[in-house]
Order: C-alpha cells, then sequence, then structure tokens
C-alpha cells in the first residue's frame, strides 16, 4: 500500500489520460458513459412500471417506480463496471507489465478509478432526472459518499481477487460474467423485495450487492437511513476482502509476468 501511495500521482494521471483517450474522437465524450444505463433504465421503466408501480410503499409520486430502478442502477453500475475492468486488467495491460517497471497493483485501481469517474457522471445525471421528476431528497442522501465508498472498496477488492485467478485460469472473466448476469437478477433493481416470498428474500439477505442496493434505495428514494447492520456487513466484508487481495497480489505478483 505504502508504494500505491508513492505512485499517486502516475494513479491520476493514468486515470485522467484513459478517460481523456477514450473520448478523444468522440463528440458526445463522457455522454456515453451515461446513455447506457439511463436508455436500459428507461426501456425497464416503461415495461414494468405499470406491474410494480403500485408495490412501492412510502413513495407517492407517479414516478416512484422510475425514481427506485435509477437508484438500483446507480448502485449496480459502478459495481459491475468495478469488478469487471478489475478482472480484465492484468491480461489486458500485459505488454504494460512486461515493459514498464511501475508497481503492478496499479492497475486495478486505475481500472477502477475510471469506472468510479464513469460512476460520478452517472450520479450527476441521475440527481437532475430525479430534481426534474420532482423528487426531494432528505439529509440521509449525506451518506451516500460513504456508502459509494463502501461500494468501491468492495468490487476493487473482489474484483483484484478475481483479476489474479483470471491470470492463471482464463475462463475466471467468462464465468464472472454469467454470475454478474445471474446477480442482476438476483438484486432487488428492476423489481421491489416486497414482492418476494419471505424465504426467497432470507436467502437474497445474504448477498452484500443487495444489501448495498438497499442503501441506495434508503437513502435517495425513501428519504430514510439505511439499515447499519447490512452497512457494517459490507464495510467489514470489504475490508477483509481488501486484505486478501493485498495478500494474494504480493504471492502471485512475481509469477504474474510468466503467466502472461
Amino acid at each position: 500500500m505504502s508504494r500505491l501511495y508513492s505512485y499517486r500521482f502516475f494513479v491520476f494521471s493514468s486515470i485522467r489520460n484513459e478517460f481523456k483517450s477514450k473520448f478523444s474522437r468522440s463528440k458526445l465524450g463522457a455522454l456515453w458513459m451515461i446513455i447506457n444505463p439511463i436508455v436500459q433504465s428507461v426501456v425497464y421503466a416503461t415495461v414494468l412500471s405499470s406491474i410494480i408501480a403500485s408495490k412501492l410503499p412510502g413513495i407517492e409520486s407517479k414516478y416512484a417506480y422510475a425514481l427506485y430502478l435509477l437508484a438500483g442502477m446507480l448502485a449496480w453500475a459502478l459495481f459491475h463496471e468495478v469488478v469487471m475492468s478489475c478482472v480484465n486488467v492484468f491480461v489486458d495491460k500485459a505488454d504494460l507489465m512486461k515493459k514498464v517497471a511501475f508497481p503492478r497493483v496499479c492497475l486495478p485501481v486505475i481500472a477502477a478509478g475510471m469506472a468510479l469517474v464513469n460512476n460520478f457522471f452517472l450520479l450527476l445525471a441521475i440527481l437532475l432526472v430525479f430534481m426534474l421528476l420532482g423528487h426531494t431528497f432528505s439529509a440521509a442522501a449525506l451518506l451516500l459518499p460513504a456508502i459509494i465508498g463502501i461500494n468501491f472498496v468492495f468490487a476493487l477488492s473482489l474484483g483484484t481477487i478475481l483479476g489474479i485467478l483470471n491470470v492463471v485460469v482464463r475462463d475466471v472473466a467468462q464465468a464472472v460474467q454469467v454470475v454478474l448476469q445471474a446477480l442482476f437478477w438476483l438484486t432487488p433493481i428492476v423489481y421491489t423485495p416486497n414482492i418476494l416470498p419471505e424465504r426467497v428474500k432470507d436467502v437474497l439477505l445474504m448477498s452484500p450487492v443487495y444489501k448495498l442496493v438497499s442503501a441506495y434505495h434508503a437513502t435517495l428514494v425513501y428519504g430514510e437511513l439505511p439499515d447499519p447492520a447490512y452497512l457494517s456487513q459490507v464495510a467489514a466484508l470489504a475490508l477483509a476482502l481488501a486484505v486478501f487481495a493485498v495478500v494474494l497480489f504480493r504471492r502471485a505478483s512475481s509469477d504474474m509476468s510468466d503467466a502472461l
């Protein structure tokens, strides 16, 4: 971690350069980062709002389902993009790892940092949509940065572990993509938990992503404080995964270049 701190300016400049190069020839630029999740949310809202809108307790707005969906998509977009970026980062940057001397741990941090920038623009767009729809925020929304931070650390730690494994077994990236597709539908993003049987809900509550999405919904949509037990559990898991990722990386880093 000390080496990562020493190379912090390298990390920041790399994120900035990646951002610039990604949209250097695009007329819409950073707008592309928010178009896909916004369009996806509009499609889901159009198709499902008439079915689920009447089952959103505590929200009086006629746009209740759209608000609920956007908040969930915001949480999912960060988690999904960070994990998938980190899973592939060592394989994608194999040539760079062999030619340039720098702490390899910077690579997943840079990839995750780029995803965080993307999510920041999506957050701004979603907050604007909320305001245009007449939704007001409570003081609970001030906790959103902390929730985003927990989501980021959890996804970065998990993605780094999977990225290391992907160097050895290339099927890991494909398997992760399939698992994430299933996890999306097992998380209350396009539906609400109250439509589920209690047995199913109890099982899904074991998922840390479920708890993160619930925290986004509580602060942004319902204007309530998120469940402290949920957040503390995910924060503890994120910290444990971060420690494990560092230990695993130190043990595997010397062999990664040969494996690549």
